[in-house]
């Protein structure tokens, strides 16, 4: 009988195939907001021999979305400890959060129990994530606590500059939610994800877009692209201080960059909303 049980089980995991077909339809993968670029490029490639374990277990799509949860904020921790091989561990981390991330709608979609819990908790995990990323930046620029006794004038501005980044990666990424809320209250059709639906009037605005396409610093906000900055200024630092820089002079002027940058890429975003038909 045991063995009866077993066949029976195996019988109902699905192929390969059957899981790539249902779990990862082209509709959904050619929707023009549907993946970062690290899932187009390679992870949702490999991201079908993962769900095809999960869906041979208990764990929900929904719990597989607190698994990506967690790897985000792993990010942030990371971040956290000084040098270079913190921001390796932050890097390894988005991976792993891009990871999931494909995975858990695989399983929900595998399984059919798609719904409103799962893009909110989706929410929940990319707002949280990228926000605390931000504010790990700015920790991460004074270095040591200790050193916020010793120079707290010239230290805070690091933090303040983490904290102000995180609002606007929070602003930045709530404007899009606002279109969708703004057209249910009015009771308008639900925005299609499509160029089409999301093209802007010519216009001005329409010309600074196309020329932001050649320096794409509003795409920079995201936990992947924030985490390998964060590599990278690690690396200047570890070449440049030794030549005489000031300590952490990577990890400083990034966080200082950044937050300028990403308060032109809000105002870029809801022009671009405004000067489009989304709010139509």
């Amino acid at each position: 009988m045991g063995a009866g049980v077993k066949s029976e089980k195996q019988a109902s995991y699905p192929t390969l195939a059957e899981l790539r077909a249902k779990a990862q339809p082209e509709e959904v993968r050619s929707r023009k907001n549907a993946e970062h670029w690290t899932a187009q490029l390679y992870l949702r490639h490999i991201s079908i021999y993962f769900t095809m374990l999960l869906v041979r277990t208990r764990i929900s799509a929904n719990g597989v979305t607190g698994l990506m949860i967690l790897a985000g904020w792993c990010i942030a921790a990371s971040l956290l400890i000084p040098g270079i091989w913190g921001a390796v561990l932050a890097v390894f981390f988005s991976q792993v959060q891009m990871y999931i991330d494909c995975c858990d709608g695989e399983v929900a979609r595998w399984r059919g129990t798609s719904g409103a819990k799962g893009v909110f908790l989706d929410k929940v995990g990319h707002y949280t994530t990228e926000s605390l990323v931000a504010v790990a930046l700015g920790v991460r620029a004074v270095g040591e606590w200790s050193n916020l006794q010793h120079d707290p004038a010239g230290l805070y501005p690091y933090l303040l500059a983490g904290t102000v980044l995180a609002s606007l990666v929070l602003l930045n990424k709530a404007l899009n939610d606002m279109v969708h809320v703004s057209r249910a209250f009015n009771g308008l059709d639900k925005l299609a994800d499509s160029k089409e639906a999301t093209a802007l009037v010519p216009g001005t605005v329409a010309k600074l877009k196309s020329l932001a396409r050649f320096v794409p610093f509003h795409r920079i906000y995201h936990s992947v692209e924030l985490s390998i900055l964060a590599l990278v200024s690690s690396i200047v630092t570890a070449i440049a201080v030794p030549l005489g820089a000031d300590t952490l002079v990577g990890e400083r002027w990034l966080v200082l960059l950044l937050a300028p940058l990403c308060l032109l890429s809000v105002i870029g975003h809801f022009l671009a909303i405004m000067a489009s038909r989304r709010l139509s």
